[in-house]
């Protein structure tokens, strides 16, 4: 008679642990690369945003570094509301081909929005929010700003499900205060927006970042494509990525053809 015997199988409760922690991790990051795809989301984040194009103006020889740096901090003012302060400011540096031209370099002019969006969302899981936009005439060089100061409304709307985000971003300014002999600023932006975000906190994204120009009838429509993931360095979390850009619509001033943009955006949830 044969006796049979059954061996136990263990694994030690650290590896379970481990296991379950790295799971849980994963998790709260996808969360959080959800939340970082909604424009108004109650996370403050530092995105670093470095664009760089080519073949611009009539000539089509000057190239152009753009880190944008825009803070995001949202500001909670009761129960119901949320404001949410979202701050752009571009650090540029431009090259001269074939010009008797010195390069620049320096800050151009901020562009500064705050979205009133209510808490929670509305009852069909909008996202709202709206409020107004302020230009300002911080550039350093003539060349990059027309400085004027301006003013006017933006707003946003998206819808997430099943880890889509779909929507769209505009605002509208108009300059308030201007030199005699200029055109005042007229100009509208419109950014329509798709995001997917996988299990692993990747976020692959689709946008456009369109502006129309009402003093010159000019358009540009620029149609960005990029991905990014949220990584952790020591114990900062970091949504770095890159894409590329493709200019649909162009102007003689305008940027042609294609762009590479990189992305690191610093994150710090509560």
């Amino acid at each position: 008679m044969h006796r049979v015997t059954f061996k136990t199988i263990s694994i030690p409760f650290v590896s379970l642990c481990c296991i379950f922690s790295n799971t849980a991790q994963a998790d709260d990051a996808a969360e959080l690369a959800k939340k970082l795809s909604n424009p108004v989301a109650d996370v403050i984040n530092m995105p670093f945003q470095l664009n760089y194009d080519q073949n611009i103006g009539p000539a089509e020889n000057i190239e152009r570094y753009q880190l944008n740096i825009q803070p995001v901090i949202p500001i909670k003012l009761n129960d119901d509301w949320n404001v949410i302060s979202r701050t752009v400011l571009p650090v540029i540096y431009q090259q001269y081909d074939g010009m008797n031209k010195d390069d620049d370099w320096g800050v151009g002019d901020i562009t500064q929005s705050f979205f009133f969006t209510p808490t929670p969302k509305s009852p069909d899981g909008l996202i709202l929010g709206f409020g107004p936009v302020i230009y300002l005439p911080t550039a350093s060089e003539k060349v990059f700003g027309p400085d004027q100061y301006g003013l006017g409304p933006t707003a946003v709307i998206a819808k997430q499900t099943n880890g889509w985000t779909v929507g769209a971003l505009a605002n509208h300014i108009w300059a308030v205060e201007k030199k005699d002999g200029d055109e005042g600023i007229n100009n509208t932006f419109l950014q329509p927006f798709i995001n997917y975000t996988t299990p692993t906190s990747v976020t692959y994204s689709l946008n456009t970042e369109s502006t129309y120009d009402w003093n010159t009838d000019d358009y540009t429509i620029p149609v960005n494509l990029s991905a990014t993931k949220i990584v952790k360095i020591e114990k900062q979390l970091i949504s770095v990525g890159a894409g590329v850009r493709y200019w649909a619509h162009d102007t003689d001033s305008s940027p042609k053809d294609f762009g590479v943009r990189l992305i690191a955006s610093f994150i710090f949830p509560k």
